[in-house]
């Protein structure tokens, strides 16, 4: 089970987030997501368990917890659905809004 954790202490390292997990039964994976500018912390995470109701459980029992002085949140990590191309106008790429071409210059 992929586990969303967020409201993570900046300096937690992803050594330090598996180490929470791992009383609670086997981790695969801890991620720690870095800002590709700064290069620090964005202060949530990912943690993948094998086992459903291991997981379940540090879900239950970690969601509110306060580790490193921070009250974390956890949650079943719900996966996003790919995101299509386009622009911020919702993909079509007409600048001139409206879908129709407008020949002018005729």
């Amino acid at each position: 089970m992929n586990i969303y954790v967020g409201s993570l202490h900046f300096k937690m390292n992803e050594a330090e987030l598996k180490e929470v997990f791992e009383e609670y039964g086997e981790v695969t994976s801890a991620k720690i997501i870095i800002d590709k500018y700064s290069g620090k912390s964005k202060g949530f995470g990912f943690v993948e368990m094998p086992n459903d109701a291991e997981a379940k459980k540090a879900i239950e029992e970690l969601n509110g917890a306060e580790v490193s002085g921070r009250n974390i949140i956890v949650n079943e990590s719900i996966e996003r659905a790919e995101r299509k191309g386009g622009n911020f106008r919702g993909g079509n790429n007409d600048r001139r809004g409206g879908g129709e071409r407008r020949d002018n210059y005729r």
